[in-house]
């Protein structure tokens, strides 16, 4: 059966070109569930898959696209059947198996979740693997403790698809977001997101050397990394946490022990492809419930094609120009 998919290749001088080929169902990878793909959604890390980066794609040519959500079409696990609306998040979908960027994926059943009740196929994307990032990062925070009477959390990149997710869902749990952004314009969309306060990023950029801050906040979620991460740490409050979830800025944490020695600040990462799927399933229960930001949804979301996906929001993501999240139409139902 032929389908439509963004095929990256690698030229023979080292480039890569992306476009948008016909395949067929028998090029796909082993895996016991097929599934013809509605919806897929735009990630940081899809757009390095679809530029050539061989870190999260080994070879090419590939498909990108590490979410996806649509109905089965064939099973060979009793666990799903034919017609059931499904999502995938993570795994190796859209790294180095061909991923949510075409109209079909083939995977194993071990990836593969049904569809959360009270939300869209749609819903799911706009989610996505952003959405469950910061959910997992929101997680793991209130394992170790944290409440909202501890004090502010910061967002960075609060703009971005992570961060906007983040800032709904913690103010959606009760806590005082400061939402810190390089965007002027962005002040009214963060608000409505949920965000109290909204401070540039110079707020988190310390410059002056010295190993600890004046204790401000009680915890992070960090998308930047680099100076950014070790400035959120050095200003943590006591027996705070810091969550790292990006590296846009800078992979390297030039830091010392001292927030963690003297401070006992948890820095906690988050890894979402390769998420226990009993725990993917705990925060998705979440996100249908107590951090249920539904109501957010459509304020964080913009529909493309996946003609516009090639042809603009891949490289536009790269450049910092997206907020929000970025849901790509891959067929009709």
């Amino acid at each position: 059966m032929p389908f439509k998919a963004l095929w990256v290749t690698e030229t023979a001088d080292g480039k890569f070109e992306r476009n948008i080929v016909e395949r067929v169902i028998d090029d796909l990878p082993s895996g016991e569930v097929v599934i013809r793909v509605l919806y897929s959604s735009l990630n940081y890390k899809d757009a390095l898959s679809a530029t050539g980066n061989k870190g999260i794609t080994r070879k090419y040519p590939h498909t990108p696209g590490i979410d996806a959500a649509g109905i089965v079409e064939i099973s060979r696990n009793e666990q799903f059947a034919t017609g059931d609306e499904v999502i995938i998040t993570g795994h190796d979908l859209g790294m180095n198996t061909a991923g949510g960027y075409g109209e079909f994926v083939r995977v194993p059943a071990a990836w593969v979740v049904r569809k959360p009740e009270g939300y869209t196929l749609r819903e799911c994307m706009i989610l996505g693997t952003a959405g469950i990032t910061a959910a997992l990062g929101l997680h793991k925070m209130e394992l170790l403790g944290l409440t909202p009477s501890q004090g502010p959390i910061v967002v960075t990149g609060s703009t971005g698809g992570v961060g906007s997710i983040a800032v709904s869902l913690l103010a959606k749990a009760g806590y005082e977001v400061i939402a810190v952004t390089g965007k002027s314009h962005a002040h009214e969309y963060l608000a409505h997101l949920g965000a109290h306060k909204i401070e540039s990023r110079e707020f988190v950029n310390d410059t002056s050397g010295k190993a600890l801050l004046r204790p401000q906040w009680a915890g992070a979620i960090d998308t930047v990394g680099g100076n950014t991460l070790l400035t959120l740490l050095k200003g943590c409050k006591p027996e705070g946490s810091v969550v790292s979830t990006g590296l846009v800025s800078s992979p390297k944490l030039d830091a010392t022990v001292y927030p963690f020695i003297l401070n006992g600040i948890s820095l906690l990462g988050v890894g979402s492809a390769e998420t226990p799927i009993t725990t993917r399933l705990l925060v998705w229960d979440k996100l249908k419930d107590v951090w249920n930001i539904k109501d957010k949804l459509n304020a964080v979301v913009k529909e493309v094609t996946l003609d516009e996906l090639n042809l603009t929001y891949i490289d536009s993501i790269l450049q910092g120009k997206i907020m929000g999240r970025i849901v790509v139409k891959i067929a009709d139902k």
